[in-house]
């Protein structure tokens, strides 16, 4: 997961002046799209996972929009199928981990490795070019950003989420994934739910239908006028916004 307790730090926005002025010349991570199209970028992480990707994947196909994956290596091997329907039906492919530790907790020269390692598997699994990071929830350091870089992966964050990985009310999900949303705004949202087994410890699973919410969001949106697409199909008409958003 991008992603209880202790996901979702981004989203408190808890980003350092000090490191933003650390980082000198770093051209950050994507965390939103400049764009003249009425346009939402979905990104969808933690999956694939049985019984909540391919419920995302039929209310994206019911709603006509696209939408990146972020992936994990460990979930692609046990889940080949659904992550081959994800290719299949258009979507985007992007790096999540090989498994779901967050990167400030990771040797630098292991998250290296691993990030090296990942875009391989995932390109040879896709048959297609994985240009998209996003780190864990939303953690990183300059360290953990110049090793994600420079296995040729660009780090991408978020500004909405629909608060799928809490255990709240669905219609405080649903209020809360048209918080702040505007063309270009980078949505998240989860296909899974990363566990120990994932090297995730945030607790039990909420209780959802990811395809109902999915559904009931974009029609949220399409009552603003917005559609939901990937990242690549946002950058066709549209310019990456980044910043450098890092931890101490």
């Amino acid at each position: 997961m991008a992603s209880g307790p202790g996901r979702r730090v981004i989203g408190r926005r808890t980003v350092l002046t000090a490191a933003r002025r650390a980082a000198g010349p770093v051209a950050g991570s994507v965390v939103r799209v400049r764009t003249p199209e009425a346009r939402v970028v979905l990104t969808f992480d933690d999956g694939p996972e049985p019984g909540g990707t391919d419920r995302v994947l039929g209310a994206l196909a019911d709603a006509g929009a696209t939408a990146t994956f972020f992936v994990l290596v460990g979930r692609v091997r046990r889940y080949r199928q659904l992550f081959d329907e994800i290719v299949a039906a258009g979507h985007e492919v992007g790096l999540h981990g090989m498994d779901h530790r967050a990167l400030p907790e990771v040797p630098t020269a292991e998250v290296a490795a691993a990030m090296r390692a990942g875009r391989a598997e995932l390109e040879d699994a896709a048959g297609r070019a994985v240009r998209w990071h996003r780190p864990p929830y939303g953690r990183q350091t300059l360290g953990s950003w110049r090793a994600v870089t420079g296995a040729g992966l660009v780090p991408v964050l978020w500004g909405p989420t629909t608060w799928d990985w809490r255990d709240v009310p669905h219609d405080v999900r649903l209020a809360k994934a048209r918080e702040g949303v505007h063309p270009g705004a980078i949505v998240l949202a989860h296909d899974g739910f990363a566990t120990a087994e994932d090297g995730a410890s945030d607790g039990p699973a909420p209780v959802l239908d990811r395809g109902r919410l999915i559904t009931e969001v974009l029609a949220g949106y399409a009552a603003d006028g917005l559609r939901g697409c990937s990242l690549d199909e946002a950058l066709q008409a549209g310019t990456a916004v980044r910043e450098a958003r890092f931890l101490r």
